[in-house]
């Protein structure tokens, strides 16, 4: 009897142990990729060490496509501002997680730091996961950078419709991370709707692929955000 409790005990603590694993969040688990991915987070660590940064903006292949699409009006809005774009397509929130401890933000003290992340785990994550591994972002910088102010936007809407499930996940995802918000060194800011049209429908004069902008967007993004940035920044006029 003794040795049939005892193997019921370590299959209950083999299951129990299982469980855990299964429910463990891999949003929060900094992890890099490999190619070109190195390769562009190397560029990151190189300018940063060359100083002269007071704006940085962090994200995935949306914040990454100011570069692109958006260089236009990311020269008008940003370059002006010394800002460093730390944005790589395709990137989830352990992958910045992972980006930050190791030299993306090393040596900077910038007045602002605005996040736009999670929509790639959107996929595979809960709002829950999602929304933890924003606030392992958000807890970094605040320990990494004190003094600087970070204006976290809600992950911006994709797919045509409110249907879409991946769209879903990130509403909910943006409902939990709004508490970030302290009213003094946090604020968070949903301007979803500016892309959307009154029923909620996503154009893809607005977004092509129903998910990254192009330069109409990204002159909605940096006007949508602009006294924001202003007056964190702490600029006169």
């Amino acid at each position: 009897m003794r040795r049939w409790t005892a193997l019921l005990c370590t299959v209950a603590a083999f299951v129990t142990a299982g469980a855990i694993h299964a429910q463990e969040n891999d949003a929060v688990k900094p992890v890099p990729r490999d190619g070109g991915w190195m390769k562009r987070h190397e560029s990151f660590n190189e300018r940063v060490k060359q100083g002269n940064v007071d704006l940085i903006f962090i994200g995935d292949s949306i914040t990454q496509g100011w570069e692109g699409a958006g260089k236009d009006v990311w020269a008008k809005h940003y370059t002006p501002r010394n800002a460093v774009n730390l944005g790589i397509g395709g990137d989830r929130t352990q992958h910045v997680l992972w980006r930050l401890d190791n030299g993306n933000i090393a040596g900077i003290h910038p007045k602002l730091a605005v996040i736009m992340i999670g929509t790639n785990n959107s996929g595979t994550n809960t709002p829950e996961q999602i929304a933890e591994g924003t606030t392992a972002i958000v807890n970094k910088l605040r320990t990494a950078l004190p003094e600087t102010k970070i204006l976290l936007l809600a992950v911006f809407p994709r797919g045509a419709d409110n249907n879409d499930a991946k769209r879903q996940v990130n509403e909910k995802t943006n409902a939990i991370v709004a508490k970030l918000a302290d009213g003094k060194t946090i604020e968070y800011l949903d301007i979803g709707p500016k892309f959307l049209a009154e029923d909620g429908t996503l154009s893809r004069e607005i977004m092509p692929d129903l998910l990254h902008l192009n330069p109409k967007s990204y002159q909605i993004w940096a006007d949508a955000i602009e006294e924001h940035v202003a007056r964190m920044m702490d600029e006169k006029k």
